[in-house]
């Protein structure tokens, strides 16, 4: 029992030491520790920033924003207008022959040769004649517009005949000096010449030429051309209307040979007397100037 007591009696004294000494050495709590308010907004910002430019996406090449400094100096590319070089004709025929056959200024041997359409040839025909045995084609020898007529026996057509014209034919050489009769479905280009003297003045000689339009078309330009077959020599006049020099008096022009006119037109001058000599004669007249537009060609030889 006594023991006991001893044992509780240590126990308290223990006890009552312990409160003692936490009476005697109270416990001071750490200062609190407040940090730098520029650092934080500092650090906030850095975070702001790393977290937007995780967030940012990474744009291909060929997708990516130029930059708004970049100058362009390539220079501006230009657009071209094609220019139309060929309008096709809507309403075409075009003949070809299985025999080289001749084309003259007349539906028949009668007229005046004019050149030819050869086997291989392909010429465009324009008209037909009345008849249906002849068509109005561009000359095949001549480079310019100039036209004739070519016999159809040995022709191979193909396109749109329905489409032509039909053309009275121009008299015959040897017919009167009479208006042709009226053409189906368009102007027919005609005319007839005849040798009307020569004249001359200061040394050089020419020849007149009566000519009569007894087409439907008017012409405003003439290319005249006379060969001397005695000596060779050529001579040529393009002009835009018609002149006739009467000796060293007076020269008469006129700008438009009309249908149903009738005018004389002085050839180019030789520089020497020409008679006596056989002159061939080549005269085209044309509806528009400068020898464009419709053209018919008349051939003959006269001996002065």
């Amino acid at each position: 029992m006594r023991k006991l007591k001893f044992v509780h009696l240590s126990i308290f004294i223990l006890l009552s030491a312990s409160l003692a000494c936490s009476s005697t050495s109270p416990i001071t709590p750490a200062p609190l520790q407040i940090p730098d308010l520029g650092t934080v907004i500092a650090e906030t910002a850095a975070v702001a920033l790393s977290q937007t430019a995780l967030a940012q996406p990474t744009l291909p090449a060929d997708t990516a924003t130029p930059s708004a400094t970049f100058t362009a100096t390539t220079a501006p590319t230009q657009t071209l207008t094609p220019t139309l070089l060929f309008t096709p004709t809507a309403q075409t025929a075009l003949i070809t022959v299985s025999v080289a056959t001749n084309c003259r200024n007349g539906p028949g041997k009668v007229y005046d040769y004019e050149g030819a359409l050869l086997i291989g040839e392909v010429a465009q025909v324009y008209a037909r004649d009345p008849s249906g045995e002849f068509w109005y084609i561009k000359n095949p020898d001549s480079s310019g517009d100039e036209f004739c007529w070519l016999w159809g026996k040995y022709a191979a057509l193909v396109g749109d005949l329905s489409a032509l014209p039909m053309f009275t034919p121009p008299p015959t050489p040897t017919a009167s000096n009479t208006p042709s009769p009226t053409a189906t479905g368009t102007a027919f280009p005609s005319f007839v010449v005849t040798y009307s003297g020569l004249d001359t003045c200061s040394g050089n000689w020419w020849l007149d030429l009566k000519i009569r339009n007894n087409g439907l078309l008017a012409f405003k330009s003439v290319d005249v051309v006379v060969r001397d077959m005695t000596t060779g020599i050529t001579l040529e006049d393009l002009a835009n209307g018609f002149k006739d020099d009467d000796g060293c008096s007076k020269t008469t022009t006129k700008d438009l040979l009309s249908p149903g006119d009738t005018f004389i037109v002085s050839a180019p001058a030789f520089a020497y007397d020409p008679t006596g000599h056989k002159i061939k004669i080549n005269i085209t007249l044309c509806s528009n100037q400068g020898q464009q537009g419709t053209c018919i060609k008349q051939n003959f030889e006269i001996d002065l």
